[in-house]
């Protein structure tokens, strides 16, 4: 009896491992973007992503929550993560439509205000795997990754010199972006 229950088991474990390898080998898993997700994933995602965060325990900003460091912020924010994370009042850009998962709006609805600084800040420094957000800690100093994370956490009571410098830049009228090979692009006015 106890014999065919522990055979039982390991069979029906051994299928589903099988089961769940035939999934992905056989291109029937979801990769493309307009791909509908498989069962569980953003919970199964979130899940690990906050369990691992917690792990790492993530102390308190050394910047405090002020508008001189929103400002400073703001300006690091605009340059770095607005293409995919928004600026307040305007739409997507069409570069975020098209990732997948969709990158959050911060500035649209609660956007991460109800998470700690801390946590926006691991977020910006480490990067988050198969979601297109990279890891910043190479390219940012630690203040200024505090001073963005204090930024998206307070986004919903931000002041307006903090608003104004999120303001979408408007190339003046007759010019074009044209590709250059050392910045990527270079403002051309007609």
């Amino acid at each position: 009896m106890i014999k065919g229950i522990v055979i039982g088991f390991f069979l029906a474990i051994a299928i589903l491992a099988g089961s769940f390898f035939y999934y992905f080998a056989s291109g029937m898993a979801p990769v493309a973007t307009a791909d509908p997700p498989m069962p569980f994933e953003k919970t199964l995602a979130n899940m690990a992503l906050d369990a691992h965060i917690e792990k790492q325990r993530i102390l308190q900003s050394p910047v405090p929550a002020d508008e001189p460091n929103f400002v400073a912020g703001a300006d690091v924010y605009k340059r770095h993560c607005a293409a995919c994370h928004g600026l307040p009042g305007q739409p997507p850009t069409d570069y975020a439509a098209t990732m997948y998962p969709k990158p959050p709006q911060l500035f649209r609805g609660k956007g991460v205000t109800d998470d700690p600084a801390s946590e926006s800040y691991w977020k910006a420094a480490n990067g988050i795997r198969m979601t297109g957000m990279p890891a910043f800690k190479t390219n940012l100093t630690d203040t200024q990754l505090w001073q963005v994370s204090q930024l998206v956490a307070h986004a919903n009571e931000i002041p307006e010199s903090v608003k104004k410098v999120l303001v979408a830049d408007v190339p003046p009228s007759g010019s074009v972006l044209a590709p250059t090979s050392a910045s990527g692009h270079e403002l051309v006015t007609k």
